[in-house]
């Protein structure tokens, strides 16, 4: 995906059935808004020119194409794999990439006409994963349209909202997950999506690192410690409108770590001076954090070894 010769793949009317099955374009959409990114971040690294070019490619492609986006799995699909697209338009925009003020207003058009009809509404009972993915997208989105209406309704909903994926309902006090007694994959996806918005989110000055008393450092931290092997409590508590109930926590998918531990190091550590013991050792022990389709990749190279206070995008070719 980080080749010159990857090829965009666009569908006009794509379509996520229940765990993406139908599959019309779901895993094309995912995997080129991956590749959108990781071109674009090339293009910012290296000043190679014709990854800008790569990148602009993928992101016309799709905006003069795409129509609808339908399925059960549909909100999910977007808040997953928007967040790509909107991380490598704001590079291009912001770095004389040569990307045309016309496509950017298409893109625009399918960011606003498009994604966020979806999205708007969240999932509110839905385990959390979904609440949150739709939060990292709109963030994001509300940032490149420069829409605080749009930004100030993810952030409202991160700190009080209703379903599952609000900070508070995805986590109890001590750091259980909603999620917990689902499986460890699930989890820890709900998890990165919601540090993604917390990063977007603090570029704008605003701080949803420290929501309830940190809330998402103790998410990560529990959920670090017991994926390591260790012991941790768990209460069985019911999901909004009683929608789940998981009895015990899940050893599906136990030691298996997604990408997603260096961005919650670098703020909660670096940053602010909290020793997130287990999140270190994930994220010392499996650099670097590589490809991703579910998650926003390239962890290490963005946040490894940053002095503190210090934004990635601070750091200037």
């Amino acid at each position: 995906m980080s080749s010159l010769d990857y090829k965009p793949t666009p569908l006009a009317n794509v379509v996520r059935g229940a765990s993406n099955d139908p599959n019309i374009g779901s895993s094309d959409f995912s995997s080129d808004s991956i590749a959108a990114y990781s071109h674009a971040l090339q293009w910012f690294m290296t000043g190679e020119v014709a990854h800008a070019e790569k990148s602009i490619e993928i992101l016309n492609a799709w905006s003069s194409t795409l129509k609808t986006v339908s399925g059960h799995d549909a909100r999910l699909l977007i808040g997953m794999a928007g967040l790509g697209y909107c991380n490598a338009a704001e590079l291009l925009r912001h770095t004389n990439a040569g990307w045309k003020p016309d496509d950017q207003e298409e893109f625009a058009r399918m960011l606003r006409d498009i994604f966020y009809p979806v999205i708007q509404d969240f999932y509110p009972s839905a385990n959390g994963n979904w609440d949150a993915s739709m939060i990292q997208t709109m963030i994001a989105m509300g940032v490149y349209l420069d829409d605080r209406e749009m930004f100030d309704r993810a952030v409202n909903y991160f700190l009080h909202g209703e379903g599952n994926g609000a900070i508070e309902n995805y986590f109890n006090e001590f750091g259980e997950c909603q999620e917990s007694g689902r499986d460890q994959a699930h989890t820890q996806m709900g998890m990165g999506f919601l540090a993604c918005a917390c990063e977007i989110a603090w570029k704008q000055g605003v701080d949803l690192y420290s929501a309830a008393d940190n809330r998402l450092a103790l998410g990560f931290e529990y959920t670090a410690k017991y994926n390591l092997g260790n012991d941790v409590p768990y209460e069985p508590y019911t999901s909004f409108e009683n929608r789940y109930h998981y009895p015990e926590i899940s050893t599906i998918s136990r030691g298996r770590f997604a990408p997603i531990y260096e961005r919650i190091v670098h703020h909660y550590r670096d940053r602010m001076g909290l020793e997130m013991p287990y999140c270190f050792q994930v994220a010392k022990e499996r650099r670097p954090e590589g490809f991703s389709t579910t998650h926003i990749p390239w962890g290490t190279l963005m946040f490894y070894g940053l002095p503190p206070g210090l934004n990635p995008i601070e750091i200037k070719r």
